[in-house]
């Protein structure tokens, strides 16, 4: 097996653009010398490449070691670094799989002529992306730092279906609630959510950082013409930002809503089983008296006597019921 073959493994796509229009795919191993070309722009998509991959792609557009181990190693907070002329972006990706929030990384190199997207983990692939834009040439001409823009904006677009899905299971939790308290699992669901909601708002903080410093005109390899661009993204993140606290405010708010359920409904249990020992006492009293065998006790020697006590008990079991059905008791 050539080495060409051993790297298509990781390369989903590999092309060079002139005007915006792409002109051929290309093999990574020709990628720096179409990068060198003028109004050129090769634009490659690495998912989960290996180290000789890698290695191959940074000979060919003068990657810096360390911005290739961060790539290596997929564990890396979204950041953006700047290596000489190179720009080195990390964005964090979500994916609801089995009702969990996966996620994955995907790094960026920018450098003139050339942009690489690197994917790890749970991700979309760009290939729709890349598909979308090269229908307008005209904005694809732009260059990398077009490119850039692009993918950063498919990322955060990705997060709406995410919350979407969520959003909609909360309301579910929230009719769910107010009918009943929740059961273990459920709460255990609740928490998972909670839980998976607060590591995607920490996987997104970095990025509105990263996106700031993209439009203030401060990084050399984006032009200022690009800042709305990405303002747009920042303003895209804010709004998810505010729906993923939304969505944290409204799950504790149904988890204490459940347990509010839940004591109410203790209560009335305990105010139901008061209610009836208070009835049930006064038979038991009654019985506990005549029970103590004494000779000298008046309704003994009464003819209707065994009646009117039974008479007594009824009635004041009716007047102890009706007064604690009354209050709500019962």
């Amino acid at each position: 097996m050539d080495q060409g073959q051993l790297h298509a493994a990781g390369v989903i796509a590999s092309s060079v653009y002139a005007h915006g229009v792409r002109v051929a795919d290309i093999p990574v191993e020709e990628a720096g010398e179409w990068a060198r070309k003028d109004d050129h722009v090769v634009w490659i998509g690495l998912f989960e490449p290996d180290a000789t991959l890698l290695r191959c792609v940074q000979q060919q557009f003068g990657l810096h070691p360390l911005a290739v181990e961060d790539a290596t190693n997929a564990h890396q907070r979204p950041k953006l670094e700047q290596y000489g002329d190179a720009l080195f972006v990390v964005a964090r990706t979500a994916q609801l799989i089995d009702g969990r929030i996966a996620f994955g990384e995907t790094h960026i190199f920018l450098g003139r002529g050339y942009i690489v997207s690197v994917r790890h983990g749970a991700s979309t692939s760009y290939r729709s992306v890349r598909q979308h834009w090269e229908t307008c040439p005209t904005s694809l001409a732009k260059g990398e730092d077009f490119i850039l823009y692009a993918i950063l904006d498919f990322i955060v677009d990705n997060y709406m279906p995410v919350l979407e899905a969520i959003h909609d299971e909360v309301e579910e939790i929230e009719d769910m609630v107010l009918a009943r308290p929740m059961a273990r699992t459920e709460i255990e669901r609740l928490y998972m959510l909670r839980r998976d909601l607060l590591r995607l708002r920490n996987a997104i903080m970095p990025l509105v950082d990263v996106c700031q410093r993209l439009t203030n005109g401060n990084v050399p390899q984006v032009r200022p013409t690009l800042a709305p661009m990405f303002r747009d993204v920042t303003d895209h993140l804010r709004t998810v930002q505010e729906k993923i606290d939304s969505l944290r405010e409204v799950l504790a708010f149904a988890f204490e809503a459940s347990l509010l359920v839940g004591q109410s409904q203790e209560n009335a249990i305990t105010k139901r089983l008061a209610s009836w020992a208070a009835i049930l006492a006064v038979p038991t009293a009654v019985a506990g008296i005549y029970g103590m065998n004494f000779r000298n006790m008046p309704e003994l020697d009464l003819h209707y006597g065994y009646y009117g006590v039974l008479a007594f008990i009824v009635a004041s079991c009716a007047v102890l019921y009706w007064r604690f059905k009354r209050n709500g008791w019962l």
